[in-house]
C-alpha cells in the first residue's frame, strides 16, 4: 500500500477549511458554559475532550468526503484532465476497490469517533440530542459519499454549495456549540451564515477552475449552470455576505472593539476578489484556494478570540 497516494487523496489543504466552524463554535459554547457556572471553573475549549473529539470526527468526515470525490470523479472520467493536484484514482496510483475499502474503512472509524463524542457530550440524560447527533453523523457520511457517487450524485447537480453551507458552516458552528451547552443559541446562525459562505466560495473556485472539464462530463456544477460571469458575481456575494453576518452578529453582541479583530481576514479575501475580477484563465485560481480557505481558517480563529476577551 502506497501510503503517500492516500495521503494525496486526503488533501491535507482542506483539513483547515473543515474544522473553521469547530473551532468558532467551540469557543463560543464554552465561554458560554464558563460564564454559567459561578464557584466552577471550566478548562479551555482546546483543553476538552469534547473539541478534540469534534476536531477528529469533522476531519474523518472531510477526509471521507474527499476519497470519495477522488473515487466517484476518478471512475467516472472527470478528473481525467483536471488542473490542479492529480486525483490518485483517475492518475491510477490507487484503484477504485483500493479507494472503496478507504472510504469504508474511515466512514467506521469516523463514526466511531462521533459515537464517542456524542456519549461525552450528552450522557445518558439528553438522550433526545444524542439520537439527533447520531442521526446527523449518518447523514454527514450520507453527504460526503454522494457529493460525486452514484448515479445520483447531488455535486453533478448544481447542489454541492448547498451542502457545503449546510454542513461546513451551520451544522459545525452550531452543532459544537450544542456539544458544550445542549441549548441552541438563535444569534450564533450568523457567525455560522459566514464560515458556511466563505466555505461555498472555496467550493466555487474549485468549480470555476474545473468548469471546462466539469462541463465536458456533464458535471452541472453551479458555476457551469452560472457561466463564468455569473459566477465571479456569486464569489463576491459569497465573501461579501459573510462579511455582513459577521458584523451583524458583533453589532447585536458588541461589548469591545477587540470582537472586530477578525475583519484582518477579510484583507486577503478583498485581494482575492480582485484576482477573481481580473481572472481569464481558470487555471490560475488553483492558488486562490489555498488562500480563501486559510484565510476562513484565520477568520474563525480571530472572531473566537474577539468573542471571549
Amino acid at each position: 500500500m502506497d501510503v503517500k497516494s492516500y495521503i494525496k487523496a486526503a488533501r491535507l489543504r482542506t483539513l483547515p477549511l473543515s474544522i473553521s466552524g469547530i473551532i468558532v463554535g467551540s469557543i463560543i459554547g464554552n465561554a458560554n458554559v464558563h460564564a454559567n457556572l459561578i464557584s466552577e471553573v471550566t478548562p479551555p475549549f482546546w483543553a476538552t475532550s469534547i473539541f478534540w473529539l469534534a476536531i477528529l470526527t469533522t476531519i474523518g468526515f472531510q477526509v471521507l468526503s474527499n476519497f470519495a470525490n477522488d473515487y466517484g470523479d476518478g471512475i467516472k472520467g472527470t478528473d481525467d484532465n483536471r488542473k490542479g493536484e492529480a486525483r490518485m484514482v483517475s492518475s491510477g496510483s490507487i484503484s477504485p476497490k483500493q479507494m472503496k475499502r478507504a472510504m469504508i474503512l474511515t466512514s467506521i472509524c469516523t463514526l466511531c469517533i462521533a459515537i464517542l463524542l456524542i456519549y461525552i457530550a450528552f450522557g445518558r440524560e439528553n438522550f433526545g440530542y444524542s439520537v439527533v447527533f447520531f442521526l446527523l453523523g449518518l447523514a454527514s457520511i450520507a453527504a460526503a459519499i454522494k457529493y460525486t457517487v452514484g448515479e445520483s450524485a447531488y455535486g453533478y447537480s448544481g447542489l454541492g454549495d448547498i451542502f457545503v453551507f449546510l454542513f461546513f458552516g451551520l451544522l459545525s458552528v452550531v452543532g459544537s456549540y450544542i456539544l458544550f451547552t445542549h441549548q441552541i443559541n438563535t444569534l450564533l446562525f450568523l457567525p455560522a451564515t459566514s464560515i458556511g459562505l466563505l466555505s461555498a466560495a472555496v467550493l466555487n473556485l474549485n468549480n470555476m477552475r474545473d468548469q471546462i472539464e466539469d462541463k465536458k462530463h456533464h458535471k452541472n456544477t453551479l458555476v457551469v449552470s452560472l457561466g463564468s460571469q455569473k459566477a465571479k458575481i456569486y464569489h463576491y456575494i459569497l465573501i461579501l455576505g459573510a462579511l455582513i453576518t459577521a458584523v451583524l452578529y458583533v453589532q447585536m453582541q458588541y461589548q469591545s472593539s477587540i470582537q472586530y479583530l477578525f475583519l484582518i481576514a477579510f484583507i486577503p479575501l478583498f485581494f482575492n476578489i480582485r484576482v477573481v475580477a481580473q481572472n481569464i484563465l481558470f487555471s490560475e485560481l488553483d492558488s486562490e484556494l489555498k488562500k480563501v480557505a486559510l484565510s476562513t481558517f484565520l477568520f474563525a480563529i480571530l472572531f473566537g478570540i474577539g468573542q471571549i476577551l
